[in-house]
């Protein structure tokens, strides 16, 4: 019943793209004049800065810049994916995984909603969202792992989910991986690609040494945290590369509180040409003295709408 009722509406929302501006849900945009930024404001080690207001900030498109019209910083219920390495590598280090993975979902808002997406030759929805962290924990206790690395695939399976079924408007994308993609259809330029287009925030924790101090993973090192990072920073997320698993579950104490303190940034753009182009973004921060120096993170940027729907570039 709810995948007829998810085609019905599908099938609806692409009849009224023929007719009319398409929607393009992608990266900032909320309608065709508001660009909205969730924007992360750290102090050297990493903490959250809170307590900035609007005239701390200074929002630039394209180089021009902006107007801000929205400002604040509320910790608003998110939709979240977590994406889980289950490949033969990670016999080992599942268990403590699991444990970060729920330590996640404890640190974060009570109203999150969660899914569970494993990846090993081949990617798995395991839990659909839920706010029951019991299910949860089910869910990632049957897991077994096996078989090679399809992380490509498992990215872009749950970013489409994440767009296509969840309910809140802010989307995370946490994936937990310790080797480099061997077996996705899908090549890294097309994951990226598509999660630029979107409104989603990846993090990435990459496991590429093992905690014996051995280099099993190192040849892996290189290429697997490119791609890490890349995932991560196109979308405004961050990379993370704790030296053994035992640190993954800091790691995500630091993620949730990162999120949880976000500043939401909205301009209309100065540039209102509706041609689909690319529009760099870029925010700077100026804190008051008594505030230590700080570094900020959000989108690179996103595609303006287009006035055709035939120029839709939707990826998902």
């Amino acid at each position: 019943m709810r995948i007829a009722v998810v085609s019905l509406l599908l099938a609806a929302l692409t009849f009224a793209s023929a007719q009319n501006v398409p929607d393009r849900d992608y990266s900032l945009a909320v309608d065709v004049e508001l660009v909205q930024l969730s924007v992360s404001v750290l102090d050297k080690h990493g903490f959250p800065i809170r307590g900035l207001q609007r005239e701390h900030f200074a929002v630039y498109e394209d180089k021009v810049q902006q107007d801000i019209s929205l400002f604040s910083q509320e910790d608003i219920p998110l939709s979240v994916a977590l994406v889980i390495d289950t490949s033969s590598s990670m016999f080992n280090k599942l268990a403590s995984v699991n444990s970060a993975g729920l330590t996640f979902v404890r640190e974060s808002n009570p109203q999150d909603e969660t899914s569970i997406v494993t990846f090993g030759t081949t990617a798995t929805l395991e839990q659909d969202f839920t706010t029951n962290t019991r299910e949860l924990g089910r869910a990632l206790s049957g897991i077994v792992p096996n078989g090679y690395t399809a992380l490509y695939d498992a990215v872009y399976l749950a970013a489409k989910h994440l767009r296509q079924e969840s309910a809140h408007e802010k989307k995370v994308l946490l994936i937990i991986s310790d080797g480099e993609d061997n077996d996705s259809k899908y090549k890294l330029k097309e994951v990226l690609e598509a999660i630029r287009e979107s409104k989603i925030i990846v993090y990435s924790i990459g496991l590429l040494s093992s905690d014996n101090g051995g280099d099993s993973y190192d040849m892996f090192a290189d290429n697997g945290k490119k791609a890490l990072r890349q995932l991560a920073e196109v979308t405004g997320g961050s990379a993370f590369f704790p030296k053994g698993v035992r640190e993954v579950e800091l790691v995500c104490k630091r993620i949730a509180r990162d999120l949880r303190n976000q500043y939401t940034i909205g301009y209309k753009p100065s540039n209102g040409q509706l041609d689909g182009s690319w529009r760099k973004v870029l925010v700077r921060v100026n804190p008051p003295k008594t505030i230590p120096a700080a570094k900020v993170r959000t989108k690179q940027g996103y595609y303006a709408p287009v006035a055709k729907a035939a120029a839709s570039r939707s990826l998902f």
